[in-house]
């Protein structure tokens, strides 16, 4: 999966200008699945038919990342911008980000004042980011513009992915992790079934605008009719030193599988199978209740009368931010339970809330 997370992340796609990656996403996965469309929205949808009859699944993950938006040129050539999805203004400074133009792809920096002035300011004041500024090295506004520079231009984090440590650790830090590394396990699910049997029909879901309200995956699903869902995404860990952390959740210690988030309240016949599985296949996992986060599956929950949701979720250190950090092991962990969940369900699969006595 290595190499996949690789070419994700390279992609350029912010909440609501995901082009880029659902355009390799639908021609990547074509011929692994019976049909793919790619809605008004954006979001891409594959169908795989199962060998056998059951019940019909979604599994779904987000393609687009947090980022920014141009929203002014100054005088100076430097650039005004606002924030698409979840940011902390304290990581901003001297960040290197890169920007979608008609004419190309734009690398540049978040500004801050020189450490030789840090005497002269106030130390402990966090700039909103509406006092901040990109430099692109334009001059003026003239040459920002014949840069390509307008408002409107989508911008992330300068795409980047290497080893934590070295090769050693099985670590990884890059950006855009949250959610392509959910994408990539998507991907590579659906590679490992192109010579499996299984039952039921399959939908895959790559989904747009999660980090903006979880947009996508209430459209996709309204179109889609399942008898159960699986989400997977990213969620932060609590395993650092700060007063706020908890260490309920780490990074290593396997895939988390979801009881509580403020989207959702995991549908408990799915939570429930998919602990047993996790257990049978010893595939390594870690419960998580984080009320600080939401998922696609707090809209999948909610279409068709209400689909029975569950989420798989990927340990990450320093979410939406440019150096997150995800551990291989509980990839592999997510992909192998999801695949596992897949490949458990048959004719009789019925996922209710009440267990009705035989």
């Amino acid at each position: 999966m290595e190499q996949l997370l690789k070419q994700l992340t390279t992609l350029h796609g912010p909440c609501g200008y995901e082009q880029p990656v659902s355009k390799w996403v639908r021609e990547t996965v074509k011929p692994l699945v019976d049909e793919v469309t790619v809605d008004a929205l954006g979001n891409v949808i594959a169908t795989k038919k199962g060998s056998k009859s059951g019940p019909t699944m979604i599994m779904t993950a987000h393609m687009d990342e947090v980022g920014f938006i141009v929203k002014k040129i100054e005088s100076s050539g430097l650039i005004r911008f606002e924030k698409l999805g979840g940011h902390d203004d304290r990581i901003l400074l001297t960040q290197k980000v890169q920007i979608r133009t008609k004419k190309g792809l734009l690398t540049g920096v978040i500004g801050s004042i020189s450490a030789h002035f840090a005497k002269f300011d106030d130390a402990s004041r966090v700039r909103n980011h509406r006092q901040l500024y990109i430099d692109v090295g334009a001059k003026s506004k003239q040459d920002a513009t014949e840069l390509g520079v307008e408002p409107g231009c989508p911008i992330t984090w300068a795409p980047d992915m290497d080893y934590l440590g070295n090769q050693t650790t099985g670590r990884f830090v890059g950006t855009g992790f949250d959610d392509r590394a959910g994408c990539a396990v998507l991907i590579k699910t659906l590679q490992e079934l192109e010579n499996t049997p299984f039952a039921g029909k399959l939908t895959a879901i790559f989904t747009v605008q999660e980090e903006v309200g979880l947009r996508g995956a209430q459209v996709a699903a309204s179109q889609t009719h399942a008898d159960v869902a699986i989400a997977i995404d990213t969620t932060a860990v609590s395993d650092t030193p700060e007063e706020t952390m908890d260490d309920t959740l780490a990074i290593g210690n396997g895939t988390g599988i979801k009881v509580i988030d403020f989207s959702l309240i995991s549908h408990p016949a799915v939570k429930d199978h998919l602990t047993q599985l996790a257990d049978e296949k010893q595939i390594t996992y870690q419960m998580e209740i984080f009320p600080g986060i939401g998922t696609d599956g707090g809209a999948m929950t909610l279409e068709n009368h209400g689909i029975p949701t569950g989420v798989l979720s990927i340990p990450s250190r320093y979410a939406h931010s440019p150096v997150e950090v995800i551990d291989m092991t509980d990839l592999t962990a997510t992909k192998n339970l999801l695949k596992a969940f897949i490949l458990s369900l048959n004719e009789k699969s019925v996922f209710s809330f009440i267990e009705e006595e035989e």
